[in-house]
């Protein structure tokens, strides 16, 4: 197998100018911008510090730009992981989940490898919704805590300890936590509507103003409400520490579980992005090499202190309307952040909590498609199961039950549904009924004529015991009519072999006819044309009746002996 390694960049360098330049070093900062508050939020919601989000942006997401396969992607840290790595810190530490994210980077760059990029197409619509509206309420309820100033140490990871920890903390609410966040929250909500009436607001992105604002409010007024200072110490005004994760060779077992569900999202949210941005700028990306830099950029941001990644849908989209068309972009964007962390590290200390909480609340409320619950009713019960089932379990229980369930869920429906599209027709041979030798004495038919349509596979083979009911009567001569079979499996090709030997313990032979390519392909491999015998496969159903008219007279003969 050829492995194809060619990053997006190449193909831009060939005919970047300084035009283009100007355009990306807009985009890079106005992007890099964004991405700084989210960065911080993003890390806090998920339980680790707000240095670990920068550096994730700074490091993945310059990775992702440059060695990947879509002209404007924008990696770094996403809300959809939230619930994922506050789970994976909860129960095994930080140092773990830098260990997991190491191996779901190995995970993802062997996908990549593997050239397994179209394959996360098949995973069926109604599981990406539900998984996707799923995370949104667990990132909104995880926000809970900071936004209202709950006095809770350590928040549960499992939705029901969670919702009882919440109730039973629920008097120690903050009023002036809950009134910053509040102003921020309905802030942020409305900004767009705010930014097309005020044109200052235009210029700056909605989570960069929340912050600037929030930040202002609680220093000017001196609010006694938890800060990125107060809680973190702030952010460290230099380089971090390199290498490698502090991982027991014990712990590698109990990690795959969660490094699988991190590369399974990881590999859906990428992809959806770059899906999306291909809409915007008219190209198509390259989905495998998109996840050859997803699987490297979560390889590498680990090795910083970083965690999970992935290719973000918001930032994407905002580079791509902001003029970024080449990678030069992305790659822009995490300079920008790295000279922020830098140049002015210090000045995160004074960020309060409750706006970062904000932030991801709105996140989480835009992140959902809630539509689609409103449009149920004109879907499918299938459709619907799909959908509430991924959703319920994605909040409930766990994001890779959800996926699993909602897979196993749509593969027993899409069977159903190809089973009964499966059908075994018998044909009425009218142009037949007039010859002598195709009739017994009562006038019964001695040539039975079945035409198969759909696919004979493992969910519809059962269909072909309707030619061995003795209601069907006992005809000397079977034919099947293949034209409209399109599929045959290895299932389908063991009940031809059963009804073939039982055919023949009834002294009656089978004939076949019309074989499409796929069908054919596979009796020819298999053998049953020999035990057939190349003589009773015929092109079409007029060569069969033909066959059948030679071969009666002899059974006829053979009968007489007996």
């Amino acid at each position: 197998m050829k492995i194809a390694f060619r990053p997006k960049l190449l193909d831009c360098l060939a005919t970047y100018d300084k035009a283009q330049f100007g355009k990306d070093l807009a985009a890079g900062i106005t992007v890099g911008v964004l991405a700084l508050p989210l960065a911080m939020a993003f890390a806090i919601a998920s339980g680790v510090s707000p240095t670990a989000g920068i550096w994730t942006a700074i490091v993945a997401g310059f990775i992702i730009a440059a060695l990947g396969g879509s002209r404007v992607q924008i990696g770094g840290p996403t809300g959809a992981f939230i619930p994922i790595v506050y789970g994976i810190v909860a129960v095994h530490g930080t140092a773990n989940l830098l260990g997991a994210t190491l191996l779901a980077g190995a995970m993802l760059l062997a996908m990549g490898l593997a050239r397994l990029g179209r394959l996360i197409r098949f995973i069926p619509v109604t599981v990406v919704i539900g998984f996707t509206n799923g995370i949104a309420v667990v990132i909104f309820l995880a926000q809970i805590k900071d936004f209202f100033g709950l006095a809770i140490d350590n928040l549960p990871a499992e939705f029901f300890a969670r919702i009882k920890v919440l109730a039973a903390h629920a008097h120690t609410v903050d009023l002036p936590t809950l009134a910053l966040a509040l102003a921020c929250f309905f802030f942020l909500l409305f900004y767009n509507r705010l930014a097309q009436k005020l044109k200052l607001l235009q210029r700056a992105p909605g989570p960069l103003a929340v912050l600037l604002v929030g930040t202002l409010v609680a220093a000017i007024f001196d609010l006694p409400v938890a800060t990125i200072g107060s809680r973190f110490n702030g952010i460290p005004q230099e380089l971090p520490a390199f290498g490698l994760p502090a991982v027991s060779i014990h712990d590698i077992g109990k990690l795959i579980s969660p490094a699988i569900t991190i590369a399974l999202l990881g590999a859906i949210e990428s992809l959806l992005s770059a899906r999306v941005a291909d809409g915007q700028i008219d190209d198509r990306h390259d989905p495998n090499q998109e996840l050859i830099a997803q699987g490297l950029a979560n390889m590498a941001a680990p090795l910083f202190g970083g965690f999970a990644a992935t290719g973000a849908i918001a930032r994407t989209s905002t580079n791509a309307r902001s003029g970024g068309r080449t990678p030069v972009a992305g790659m822009i964007h995490s300079l920008v952040l790295l000279a922020i962390v830098l140049l002015a590290a210090p000045l995160a200390a004074y960020v309060p909590l409750a706006t970062l909480s904000a932030i991801v609340m709105v996140v989480a409320i835009n992140m959902g498609e809630w539509h689609h619950f409103r449009e149920l009713r004109r879907f499918s019960y299938n459709y619907r199961i799909i959908l509430l089932a991924t959703f319920f379990v994605t909040v409930l229980f766990d994001l890779t039950i959800a996926v699993e369930l909602g897979m196993v869920l749509a593969c027993l429906f899409f069977i159903y549904r190809m089973s009964e599209l499966t059908r075994v027709k018998r044909l009425p041979l009218h142009e037949a009924a007039d010859e002598p030798c195709f009739l017994y004495p009562d006038g019964t038919m001695r040539v039975a004529a079945w035409q198969l349509f759909g696919s004979l596979f493992f969910g519809a083979v059962n269909k072909l015991e309707a030619l061995l009911d003795p209601a069907a009567g006992h005809p000397e001569i079977v034919i099947l009519d293949m034209t409209q079979l399109i599929q045959l499996d290895t299932t389908g090709l063991e009940g031809l072999d059963n009804l073939l030997d039982k055919l023949k313990k009834r002294r009656c032979t089978l004939l076949i006819c019309g074989l499409n390519t796929q069908p054919g392909s596979l009796l020819r491999r298999s053998g049953f044309i020999d035990h057939l015998g190349g003589e009773n496969v015929c092109t079409d159903l007029t060569a069969a009746l033909a066959r059948a008219t030679l071969l009666l007279p002899n059974l006829i003969g053979s009968e007489e002996d007996n």
